[in-house]
């Protein structure tokens, strides 16, 4: 059960970042774009994102597991350090270099245009140098 829950998450994930253009990097683009041609429509996207995620958000905060009986794992650090703002200057930069992020990026996969394999690779290979960087560091 798990699994296929996890597998219709996903799909309506995608097709949310579908129907909301997230996945158009010329829209992404355009939203980034705040001296040009700005577009704000990403912006109420992602307001909207935000408003539907704080009530179960707020819910999740005081619950021990999921409704599928699983460990609640939410993130334990609250505090904004050079580690945070560092990793999201990294991602902000390779979302405006390559006009959309890793779950766009990923919707965008199986229609094989070449530069969505090339993100979607240096993508993974920084997953992986950050994961050894991890264990390096410890």
């Amino acid at each position: 059960m798990r699994y296929v829950t996890a597998l219709l998450a996903g799909l309506l994930f995608g097709l949310g970042l579908l129907l909301a253009g997230m996945a158009d990097p010329a829209k992404v683009l355009a939203f980034l774009d705040v001296v040009g041609s700005w577009d704000p429509s990403l912006a109420l996207v992602m307001a909207g994102a935000i408003g539907t995620a704080l009530g179960p958000m707020a819910w999740a905060r005081h619950r021990q597991c999921s409704l599928l009986a699983r460990p609640m794992q939410l993130p334990a650090q609250r505090q904004v350090d050079a580690r945070l703002v560092g990793g999201s200057l990294v991602f902000g930069v390779g979302w405006g270099i390559a006009g959309v992020c890793p779950g766009p990026a990923l919707v965008l996969l199986p229609g094989g245009y070449w530069q969505v394999l090339v993100f979607v690779a240096a993508m993974l290979v920084g997953m992986a140098l950050f994961s050894l960087a991890q264990r390096w560091q410890r």
